[in-house]
């Protein structure tokens, strides 16, 4: 096969110049990946995600994701169709894996609100998963949540009804690609709808004028659908908090409530009660329970008065769920813990009253010293 110059055709010379283009790109890719791994070398252990929490993580992203976009695919491309623009409804109708990618390589899904709330969101499911089943004191007896529903307050049953509802919701996933509920804060699913749109969008950049004045008009439709469908109110949370309410445990029943809901595996109900009871947000509660340092935790639990040997139980049962945290560092600190005043208890954790955006600027001023 001859390989001289005048044998270069206008394909072959388009092909180098496309070669030219990869190979300068691969210097960006390069840099990118150094970068990475000198930020993931420096990172302390504590910092690090394990195995578990990062492929979770990476689920929760698609399912949001995917989730999202069929929502909002579905419904433009129904409204599409009903305006007589076939090709777009066509086009818009065919999913595409791109959109987490899309997402996040924009730097969108950074955003620390949204991270926060599902970090919390994993890891609380990862440690209820791994929470210790003990066998109950009275095996004829119910446990706690099957317990509640029978309740004779009507208020407490509905309360237990609807959270297993809401852990179920959680836990069963929707096929790939389904529309689903984000179970988000209003304000986060309102951000994430308006990226997913957008990156919907964006895979039209180059259409004509009024075709893309119709797709905005759809997309933009399908999203305030979805916002305005969007209740915040049944989120797994949300309900938890509802039920804590509405046992407001006495000071005789708390600590055994708390006890009992760990050994049930009803992480949300143990975060919520908690919350309830100290008047902060179920965010800051669970925050705490899962810091695997539990400091916070141990002076929230002196500051709601809990006695020695219910501390125990709870530290042993997160101990042994949670492989970060030190159970013999625990079990040597026990003694120093419930020998701590309450009164001492509650005033070290006043900061956690105070309004969550007052908190994080005094933490954001931190940050600049």
């Amino acid at each position: 096969m001859s390989i001289e110059r005048r044998d270069i055709d206008d394909g072959a010379q388009a092909g180098a110049m496309a070669l030219l283009a990869r190979a300068a790109a691969a210097d960006g890719r390069a840099d990118s990946r150094l970068r990475g791994a000198i930020d993931d070398f420096y990172l302390s252990d504590h910092a690090r995600l394990d195995d578990r929490t990062r492929l979770a993580m990476g689920r929760v992203l698609d399912d949001l994701a995917l989730g999202v976009e069929a929502a909002l695919r579905g419904h433009a491309a129904r409204l599409l169709a009903a305006r007589a623009v076939p090709h777009l409804a066509d086009a818009l109708g065919r999913e595409s894996p791109a959109t987490r990618d899309r997402l996040i390589g924009s730097g969108l899904m950074r955003d620390p609100d949204l991270m926060r709330e599902l970090f919390g969101r994993v890891r609380q499911d990862l440690l209820a998963d791994a929470l210790p089943s003990e066998a109950p004191e009275d095996p004829d007896r119910a446990s706690l949540l099957p317990r509640l529903v029978g309740a004779a307050d009507g208020v407490v049953a509905a309360g237990a009804m609807a959270l297993l509802s809401a852990e179920s919701r959680r836990r069963i996933p929707l096929p790939p690609g389904q529309p689903l509920s984000t179970e988000l804060p209003a304000e986060l699913h309102h951000r994430l709808v308006w990226w997913v749109a957008a990156v919907l969008r964006e895979r039209f950049g180059d259409g004509a004028p009024d075709a893309l004045a119709q797709l905005d008009r759809a997309l933009s439709e399908a999203a305030l659908r979805s916002i305005a469908a969007h209740d915040e109110g049944e989120r797994l949370e949300a309900v938890a908090l509802r039920l804590a309410a509405a046992l407001d445990p006495q000071a005789d029943e708390f600590a055994g409530l708390l006890v009992e809901a760990l050994a049930d595996r009803r992480l949300a109900l143990f975060i919520a009660l908690l919350a309830h009871a100290m008047g902060i947000d179920y965010d800051d509660a669970r925050e705490i329970v899962l810091d695997p340092g539990a400091d916070r935790l141990w002076l929230l639990l002196r500051a709601l008065e809990l006695d020695r040997q219910s501390i125990a139980r709870i530290g042993l049962a997160l101990s042994e769920a949670d492989p970060a945290r030190d159970i013999d560092r625990f079990a040597d600190g026990l003694d120093v813990i419930a020998a701590i005043d309450p009164v001492l208890a509650r005033q070290a954790l006043a900061p956690l009253l105070l309004h969550r955006d007052y908190r994080a600027a005094l933490v954001a001023l931190g940050r600049g010293r």
